[in-house]
């Protein structure tokens, strides 16, 4: 696997950070949420003035062999289809991405459509979609080292723009499927917990989707009787998925704000914590959606989301919608007074 050197944000500037966050014009910890997200965005960024410069949205699409057991009630062709909307600006995503300034990055990882000739789209084709995990494993060592790659290749390409903060998507029809094993395998959480409706599945279909992928996890565990993390990671998911991994990790060696969207971004997020630990303090987690098991995986990460809007689009879309949230706290650490400058008592 592609070698990271992620470390956790030093914390010598906290004493510095609390005291100017406690000495703005406001009653002591009366901005709540607002005064932890800004301390964690100076930390991330090691200053006392953090900025959301130039943010990047990163949305990866790939097919996922498993949709061929009809786990998901969405059609393969969606993920192409989709992606070419994207790339017309037709999507939620580009809606959002165009409200907060953020600079959209459409990557085909392994869509199983040829769209190389369609302008907007990023080809960095894996392969025509990963193979069906029921039978055997979704990629090969080659082919997730790749898909990792490519996040690191849009990661850079970001922060050579000047991007300070990220975000990242996805669109892969059947992707939670890997993600509620991933949850299941990581968090030592029954799989029946684990999987949801996804796109619209009824309760028949939520019960073919669970003895599907039971099988397929019983088939991982009768080939590989020793096995890390990488190899779940490798053997269920999707390339747009592990992209996204690659992505995180190497915006936390950049000291960049990462945003984690909904059910299969927090998957990949909990993927690339289990690999590298240190990530997770760079990330953080804007939405919990409605995709049955979502905030039981955020609390078996101890993590508590921004938002709870009920989406279960997908795309990016909930940590787009929580981004003014971010940046209020990062105006609140820049641009709110002080109670000497302001000349009002300091009563506390």
């Amino acid at each position: 696997m592609f070698p990271f050197d992620i470390h956790p944000p030093s914390e010598a500037l906290r004493p510095a950070i609390q005291d100017k966050i406690d000495n703005l014009n406001k009653p002591l910890g009366s901005l709540g949420r607002l005064e932890t997200l800004a301390m964690q965005v100076c930390l991330i960024q090691q200053t006392l003035t953090p900025s959301l410069a130039h943010p990047c949205h990163l949305l990866f699409g790939g097919d996922h062999g498993i949709e061929r057991e009809n786990v998901s009630v969405s059609p393969r062709e969606v993920t192409w289809q989709q992606m070419v909307n994207f790339a017309h600006g037709g999507g939620g995503v580009n809606m959002f991405c165009r409200q907060h300034g953020f600079h959209l990055r459409i990557v085909d990882v392994g869509v199983d459509h040829d769209l190389h000739d369609c302008e907007g789209i990023i080809d960095r084709k894996i392969a025509p979609g990963t193979r069906n995990f029921l039978h055997e494993a979704a990629m090969d060592e080659a082919q997730a080292d790749k898909a990792i790659a490519v996040g690191v290749e849009m990661a850079d390409a970001a922060r050579d723009e000047g991007c300070r903060v990220l975000c990242i998507g996805e669109m892969g029809i059947a992707n939670t499927s890997p993600s509620s094993i991933w949850m299941s395998l990581m968090c030592r959480i029954p799989l029946i917990e684990c999987i949801g409706a996804g796109a619209g599945l009824d309760q028949p279909g939520i019960q073919h989707k669970y003895d599907v992928l039971s099988t397929a996890t019983a088939n991982f565990f009768q080939q590989h009787r020793k096995f890390t993390k990488w190899d779940i990671v490798r053997y269920f998911g999707g390339f747009e998925m592990v992209a996204a991994i690659g992505a995180m990790l190497r915006a936390a060696e950049h000291h960049m704000v990462i945003l984690v969207d909904g059910f299969i971004m927090t998957a990949c997020a909990l993927a690339a914590m289990q690999l590298y630990h240190d990530v997770k303090p760079y990330m953080v987690f804007t939405h919990c959606g409605d995709e049955s098991g979502h905030q039981r995986m955020l609390s078996a990460m101890h993590t508590e989301p921004l938002l709870s809007l009920g989406l279960r689009l997908g795309e990016g879309t909930g940590a787009l919608c929580a981004f003014p949230i971010i940046d209020s706290a990062v105006r609140m650490v820049n641009e709110m007074n002080n109670f000497s400058n302001a000349h009002i008592t300091k009563y506390f």
